[in-house]
């Protein structure tokens, strides 16, 4: 049997200082590294991003990686590995056929460029996991995102960074973060997700992190009692913008490896880390710049917001002009315009603070104000475009107007055509003439369906002779479902954001400020189904017994129902009830109402797995702790004395392999109900379990892999999700078994 030690504990676990790896003594610890993430494993730049990624989608007519290594090779970064995932040989074509990053060029600035490529990644965290195992890494390295603009130079943020190392080995990160300074902002709004900040005044060590968003209530934030006891004289910034600029040290890839349910590396690492800190005894700190520019185009808002920022210069040198890919010749006009060599500007025509790219024609009578227009593109006349991005090869016919929106390349729009705020039109979509696009929903039209196959045209939608039809996401269906918290990555995925332009209903609202979320309905009265199109739906349970003719059976139904709703709300108010009290009186009543409704083995494992993930899931809330899936899972499981022996005997009902997989499996459903909880999490609070019962020698190696290699773990979207956030630890099971049955063989 595999070591129990191995996976135990998450992120408290494992924190011996790791053996050097192999080759890492080679290193010399004066070379600058950094780690560019070129896959953010976000959807908020769909439809685009099917087709192209988004490092290198166009930022005023340059791919957003350029500005990413131009920044770090003005300072002074000499090795880059860079993580591709989707469109990993695009990326890599882009940066071999360029002049200037190819690592065999004799202009690059980089001694050495390497690409990695991770097939089974699904997260941030696989990525930076990856890493730790490869041993590249044996220094400071800077950790930055494929989408950042930044012309700030990190001399002083890096010395303070070696002097703290130096000072305390535990002192891991540095963080740079940009202040927006008293006035607002158009970065700030942007972001939609505002990080929040406590960070000790004194020193910049940061004691705790939180987010907020509009659509949550209020905007309090719950400061852990443990910071005032430890720096009383604390900060709390909510008006710094996070660029997404980390320097670290190799200890930071040893804590990502250490917590394989770390995804993302704010909301989960940084969170994480900081929460734990007894435990790891890692300081992580914040470095904020005042001048300069630093932000990333992380979403479609921020995108908007850099490009903006471009035109006004406040990006200099990073300005179009300045002309930073091989071939471009932009000049700005005395009027605040650029236009590139071979751009031709009819009589008659009207531009305003505009950047327009060689080969394109603007016609007589048109009106173009504050617009990014690519090169080889063809507008007509007497065309109105204003606060709008066109890319390469996009034709706009007479008498049309474009107004805040993004047109993909090769975008073709007829004659008398009226494109709204907010639209995206990807690649290859054409408009037929005299059509008007809807204003809501916002229109995001593609040829290509989510699973990137082609889309059937709606004629309807993009008119006569058009091409393309309206893109639907199926995570923004479930976002919103009617029995789903409003999401506030729904507002990430639209060019500008406002509650009203979401055309969310006041219910869904009203449900996200909810004081519980995991309310006494959620399992009695509708079980998660899902919908022919892969979309969550819900049903009453008890029409799943329509179909029982007999009396009898009908009777047994509701009784069913009875049990489990008992049950379940019984065994929760046990777990939430004061540490001190023990578990037995709670399973002489879940006994009892076994006997009173004769209820099967099958009912009662499915109602403690429900009661016990429903426990967990509410740990994950803030006003509960906010703790980390694998801590949410250890004190749901074991926080009451007796609660492990009676899952091990109640719940799976004995040692055999199948019961222990028939388990695993109902939690598995049970988490794909709980309202509120987005499918990545509750993967990794499913991992986390699964983990601390294996642990907890409640379910042995040979149940869970039964349970991963079942067809029903899988038979639908939402269960598929769910169980592929449980790979590593199905991994490190099976890697285990098999070094085991190798010693076997030599003894």
């Amino acid at each position: 049997m595999a070591t129990k030690q191995g996976v135990k504990g998450g992120a408290a676990a494992g924190k011996a200082k790791k053996a050097p790896k192999a080759g890492a003594d080679d290193k010399r610890e004066d070379v600058l590294q950094a780690v560019v993430l070129a896959d953010s494993f976000q959807d908020r730049f769909l439809p685009f991003t099917l087709e192209r990624p988004r490092c290198l989608l166009p930022l005023a007519g340059v791919p957003v990686i350029e500005h990413t290594l131009e920044f770090l090779a003005s300072n002074g970064v000499q090795e880059v590995f860079i993580y591709c995932g989707a469109h990993s040989e695009e990326i890599e074509t882009y940066i071999y056929d360029s002049k200037r990053w190819n690592p065999n060029s004799a202009i690059s600035p980089f001694s050495s460029l390497e690409f990695i490529r991770v097939s089974d990644a699904t997260s941030i965290g696989d990525f930076l996991r990856d890493l730790d195992k490869r041993g590249l890494v044996s220094g400071d390295f800077l950790l930055v995102h494929g989408d950042l603009v930044a012309n700030v130079p990190l001399d002083d943020a890096l010395a303070k960074h070696r002097a703290r190392r130096e000072a305390n080995r535990d002192a891991c990160m540095t963080m740079v973060l940009r202040s927006l300074g008293a006035e607002r902002h158009r970065a700030e709004e942007a972001s939609v997700i505002k990080p929040v900040f406590v960070v000790d005044s004194a020193t910049g060590r940061c004691l705790q992190y939180d987010e907020i968003h509009p659509l949550q209530k209020g905007d309090n934030l719950m400061v852990d009692p443990s910071v005032f006891q430890e720096c009383p004289d604390f900060a709390v910034r909510a008006d710094l913008l996070d660029c997404g600029i980390d320097i670290c040290t190799p200890e930071v890839l040893a804590l990502w490896s250490e917590s394989f349910d770390y995804e993302l590396p704010r909301r989960n690492f940084l969170h994480g880390v900081l929460k734990d800190f007894e435990l790891n005894g890692k300081m992580i700190y914040t470095e904020v710049i005042d001048g300069g520019y630093a932000a990333r185009a992380s979403n479609l808002a921020m995108y908007d917001c850099i490009s903006r920022d471009m035109m006004e210069r406040w990006t200099f040198p990073y300005v179009p002009d300045s002309n930073l890919v091989h071939g471009q010749t932009f000049r700005r006009t005395k009027e605040g315009s650029c236009l590139e060599d071979n751009a031709i500007v009819e009589r008659g025509v009207h531009i305003t603070k505009s950047v327009i790219g060689a080969g394109s024609t603007v016609n007589t009578g048109t009106s173009v104000s504050k617009t990014i227009i690519g090169r080889r593109c063809r507008i007509g006349k007497n065309v109105k475009i204003t606060n709008s991005y066109i890319w390469d090869d996009v034709v706009i016919e007479d008498n049309s107007t474009i107004t805040r929106s993004i047109l993909a390349s090769h975008v073709a729009v007829g004659n008398g055509c009226r494109i709204p705020e907010g639209s995206l039109l990807s690649f290859g979509v054409r408009i037929g003439d005299d059509t008007q696009l809807r204003k809501a929903p916002t229109p995001r039209i593609s040829r290509l369906r989510h699973d990137r196959t082609a889309a059937s045209t709606d004629d309807f939608l993009v008119g006569p002779g058009g091409k393309g039809a309206m893109y639907q996401d199926p995570e923004d269906d479930d976002d919103q479902d009617s029995d789903t918290d409003a999401n506030p990555a729904l507002l990430m995925k639209t060019l500008f954001y406002s509650l009203e332009g979401m055309d969310l209903s006041q219910s869904s609202i009203s449900t996200l400020a909810s004081d519980d979320e995991y309310d006494d309905d959620d399992d009695d009265t509708f079980a998660p189904t899902l919908g022919a199109d892969g979309t969550m739906a819900t049903r009453n349970r008890l029409s799943s017994f329509a179909s029982l003719a007999s009396d009898d059976s009908a009777a047994h139904a509701s009784s069913v129902d009875a049990f489990h709703g008992d049950a379940v709300h019984g065994l929760v108010d046990a777990l939430r009830a004061d540490e001190n009290e023990d578990f037995d009186s709670a399973k002489l009543e879940f006994m009892g109402l076994r006997l009173a409704n004769d209820a099967s083995d099958n009912s009662m494992r499915r109602a403690i797995a429900v009661a016990f993930v429903r426990r967990a899931a509410e740990l994950l809330k803030p006003e509960h702790g906010g703790l980390e899936p694998t801590k949410a899972a250890e004190r749901a499981l074991t926080s009451k004395k007796g609660a492990v022996k009676f899952i091990k005997e109640v719940g799976v009902g004995g040692d055999k392999t199948n019961l222990q997989m028939e388990f695993a499996l109902a939690m598995q459903k049970a988490l794909l109900g709980v309202k509120g909880l987005e499918s990545a999490r509750a993967g990794a609070l499913l991992a986390a379990m699964l983990q601390q019962m294996y642990s907890l020698d409640v379910l042995e190696e040979d149940g869970i892999l039964a349970w991963w290699r079942d067809k029903r773990a899988s038979e639908n979207e939402g269960l598929t999700k769910l169980r592929e956030k449980c790979k590593v630890l199905v991994e490190w099971l099976e890697n285990a078994d098999e070094e085991e049955s190798d010693d076997d063989d030599s003894d």
